[in-house]
């Protein structure tokens, strides 16, 4: 399994870094750019509001399926059909619920007819996501690999014509950022779905009543669990827009939005171990299979990972955002300096969090995210009429680091694994040694011949990224030669 983990997280890493920097600093930073920061913050708001009701589309059911179906891969036959009616109905119902508290919410025309094709575009996305929890029960992971970036992929394209390939003479507008998602998910989910029908031998759509009431069953604690995460993760923007005047809210939340950027696209990569594991570890667990080293080995990649991309992105903030950006800087610089150090924490959970999910502990997990959905709701309520964007940053990273260590305690109480002095050790000495690079990194300037003066901290950030790497190396936290006798003798 250490073999299975290590080929596909390299895949899954070398197709993500390929494809989804291009999307993020390519299209969607030149996006939010021309359309600028008001009409961005729009977008954003709208955006997060229709992930908050995210849950009503799935109910748990991928969660569910995709530990199910790595445990028992002839239930794909016999669930598909059912289950592909029943996504069906929850989409139906989610556009519903959607438009009925955008109504509660006095949402204006523009934000209703946005609303409607993010509400799509969240369906199809659902749908993606559903699809490919059967391929990666299978373990197909390079399917599954190229599925993960057909969507980004055709998102460049289109938006890169609109951008770029003069067929308008019309200023950019967000809409079309829009309308190039909704069609490229919609091909992604048609290619899903003609390998998942091959896979499942589909014949017709089966309507049964107790087969639905019966996975919604299976699946509801999954979908409490993803509604009180999307919470806790999704609603600061909205808390932002609904308790700041009109004009305030939405330049606050575009602020918020430029902060958050980086920060959700060093998700992604926790996200793609997650996307392994889960499968992985309930496949494990089912056999009695010993759990530790593949929990080690995940964590130990993953930790070093965001230390080295949390502390550095946190030194050299200001740098980016100048970088990234042209206007409120300063403000950016703010959010994102305090919502960055977050990704060591949500790396944490995706491999902690994932081996609860994968051994069934819902019931422990829903108790810890409701415990966070708390904590975010009473701190952005104190912070953000004081301290705006920055109030919400300081709310996400507080419940972001309390997630990651009650998921760490739970394991280990679950687990009872036996606890690695010398390992945490030299955790702590990677993580001094880290700060340490960031500091003198920082301390003096190098003018590179190559790079213009304005520029010149890439070459210092460059020099602190070996120097951590060369410590991970040095601390055997990372071990080319174990890894190759993994990729040689687990088989």
């Amino acid at each position: 399994m250490q073999r299975k983990f290590l080929t596909n997280l390299g895949l899954l890493l070398f197709l993500n870094l390929l494809i989804k920097p291009i999307w993020i600093f390519g299209i969607d930073l030149t996006v939010q750019r021309i359309v600028g920061v008001g009409d961005y913050g729009f977008y954003f708001v709208i955006l997060n509001f229709s992930f908050l009701f995210n849950i009503i589309l799935d109910l748990g059911i991928t969660n569910f399926n995709n530990r199910n179906i790595a445990q028992h891969n002839h239930l794909l036959n016999k669930h598909f059909s059912g289950i592909l009616v029943l996504k069906l109905l929850l989409g139906l119902t989610y556009l519903v619920i959607a438009f009925i508290a955008a109504l509660i919410l006095q949402y204006n025309a523009d934000q209703f007819r946005l609303l409607g094709w993010l509400a799509l575009n969240q369906f199809l996305l659902s749908f993606i996501l559903y699809l490919r929890s059967n391929i990666s029960g299978f373990m197909m992971f390079k399917t599954d690999s190229m599925l993960s970036v057909m969507d980004r992929m055709l998102m460049i394209l289109f938006c890169g014509i609109l951008l770029w390939g003069h067929v308008t003479s019309s200023v950019f507008r967000v809409e079309w950022f829009v309308y190039s998602q909704t069609a490229a998910y919609s091909i992604t989910a048609a290619i899903a779905f003609l390998i998942v029908v091959k896979k499942a031998q589909f014949r017709k759509l089966n309507w049964n009543w107790p087969f639905f009431l019966m996975i919604m069953k299976q699946s509801m604690p999954f979908a409490l669990l993803v509604l009180l995460m999307t919470f806790y993760n999704r609603i600061d923007p909205v808390m932002l827009e609904r308790m700041l005047p009109e004009k305030t809210g939405n330049e606050q939340v575009g602020i918020y939005a430029s902060g958050f950027r980086l920060l959700d696209a060093a998700n992604m990569i926790a996200y793609l171990f997650g996307v392994l594991l889960v499968p992985i570890f309930s496949k494990m667990i089912k056999k009695k299979q010993p759990i530790e080293h593949m929990l080690k080995l995940s964590f130990t990649l993953i930790i070093t990972l965001a230390v080295i991309v949390g502390f550095g992105s946190f030194f050299y903030s200001y740098e980016m955002m100048d970088l990234l950006y042209d206007t409120h800087i300063e403000a950016s610089t703010k959010v994102f300096r305090l919502l960055i150090p977050g990704f060591i924490a949500v790396s944490t959970t995706y491999i902690f969090g994932t081996l609860l999910t994968a051994n069934g502990n819902l019931r422990q997990l829903n108790l810890i995210a409701f415990f966070g959905l708390i904590i975010n709701l009473i701190l952005n309520y104190m912070l953000i009429p004081t301290m705006l964007a920055s109030g919400s940053a300081i709310s996400s990273l507080v419940t972001q680091f309390t997630m990651a260590v009650l998921q760490v305690l739970m394991v280990q109480r679950i687990f009872r694994f036996k606890i690695n002095y010398k390992y945490l050790f030299t955790l702590l000495i990677f993580l001094l040694g880290v700060i340490m690079f960031n500091v003198i990194s920082r301390s003096f300037i190098i003018h590179w011949s190559f790079l213009p003066v304005q520029k010149a901290w890439l070459g210092n950030f460059a020099l602190m990224l070996l120097a951590s790497v060369c410590l991970a190396l040095f601390l055997r936290l990372w071990s080319f030669r174990s890894m190759m006798n993994i990729l040689r003798e687990d088989r």
